[in-house]
């Protein structure tokens, strides 16, 4: 059995998500979309990618779909006939968990029913781009009463928000635009609405490529579901890895890429809910307590500063008018001139994915 400790954990997932060296590949051709890159906030998704490539931001062959949590992540058009299968519940019970919610108790226990009935609400209703709320009015009326609840500041029912995200993809809508103005509209060609899971067994694997050696109860988290169901279709073709001493998974493939990973050198400024920080192993990625609750907060996730393949501080930013994106950048400790001026560098690339010619560094 391969036994290694946190650091040669983190050295392999920085280079497995592509953040040891820039690349000059296009968007869709970076094997990170594989697993998918999650937009947190405006525009985050855009500077993950930034973090990865010299190229051109756009690429017409990604979509942004509700995918893992339901949460909007950007996905290769390509996979998701793929996808939809890998993510739809292996059972009644992840599908309870996936939709676990105070708001319908009682809907909760419909399970894959639940799933069903709003993914063929959203097929009928979504057939041309409209507004989120239009859409979940008229989604909301189509499913069975106990997946809605009564919204007291519009006086209406509404279907929760996470059995109607979880659902999204199945159903084949696409996220068009969030915010104030945010709208929804049918994929493209989108693949039929599944029946039942298939490929669980690829979807762990590609999770574990990136963010292992991973356990059952990590994967778990990541989709929002059972660890129990999680370990009944565990997948062949893993190998057991020790991570200062505790049990974790690793494709077999990948065991040499973990063996001979070494710490990168230099800086990247990745957005919060980077992939990279999607790993539910949060003592191993940040190991001190009181910075985890800096990195990974209730509401609002600040971005990472990756430091050498370590995660040493945050950053926040706020635009200044329309050609400049001001970065504050909060360190774990002592920042010499020579970093200092590593991550004014790399500042310009949070502005090129925020789409501004510019950007101001403050340090805290």
């Amino acid at each position: 059995m391969v036994s290694v400790d946190r650091a040669q954990v983190m050295a392999y997932r920085v280079a497995a998500m592509g953040l040891a060296t820039r690349s000059r590949q296009r968007p869709a051709d970076l094997p990170v979309l594989d697993l998918g890159v999650q937009e947190y906030t405006s525009g985050s998704d855009h500077v993950a990618l930034a973090a990865r490539t010299s190229a051109g931001l756009d690429d017409d062959r990604l979509i942004m779909v509700w995918a893992a949590r339901g949460a909007p992540h950007l996905h290769r058009r390509a996979d998701l006939a793929a996808l939809v299968k890998q993510l739809w519940p292996v059972s009644d019970t992840d599908a309870t968990a996936r939709i676990q919610s105070g708001q319908i108790p009682e809907g909760m226990k419909l399970g894959l029913a639940a799933f069903t009935a709003t993914a063929a609400a959203f097929r009928k209703v979504v057939t041309t781009s409209m507004p989120r709320g239009e859409a979940s009015t008229e989604v909301s009326k189509r499913v069975p009463r106990e997946l809605t609840y009564e919204c007291r500041g519009c006086e209406a029912r509404h279907i929760a928000g996470n059995v109607w995200q979880h659902s999204g993809l199945a159903g084949g809508v696409q996220v068009e635009s969030r915010g104030r103005d945010a709208t929804l509209g049918p994929i493209p060609d989108a693949p039929p609405q599944p029946t039942e899971n298939a490929g669980i067994g690829d979807l762990i694997t590609t999770y574990l490529r990136f963010l292992g050696p991973a356990s059952p109860a990590d994967v778990a988290k990541y989709l929002g579901g059972s660890a129990t169901e999680m370990k009944r279709v565990w997948p062949a073709g893993l190998a057991e890895v020790t991570v200062d001493g505790r049990k974790r998974w690793l494709p077999e493939s990948e065991l040499a890429a973990l063996t001979k990973a070494a710490p990168p050198s230099g800086v990247r400024l990745i957005p919060g809910m980077d992939p990279l920080l999607q790993a539910r192993d949060r003592d191993l990625v940040v190991p001190d307590r009181g910075q985890q609750k800096e990195v990974w907060r209730i509401i609002g996730n600040p971005g990472a500063l990756l430091l050498d393949g370590e995660i040493a501080g945050v950053w926040r930013a706020k635009m200044a008018g329309r050609k400049r994106v001001d970065l504050t950048v909060t360190s774990f400790g002592p920042l010499p001139a020579p970093r200092r001026k590593q991550i004014e560098a790399e500042a310009a690339e949070v502005a090129r994915g925020r789409g501004v010619p510019e950007a101001a560094v403050a340090f805290e």
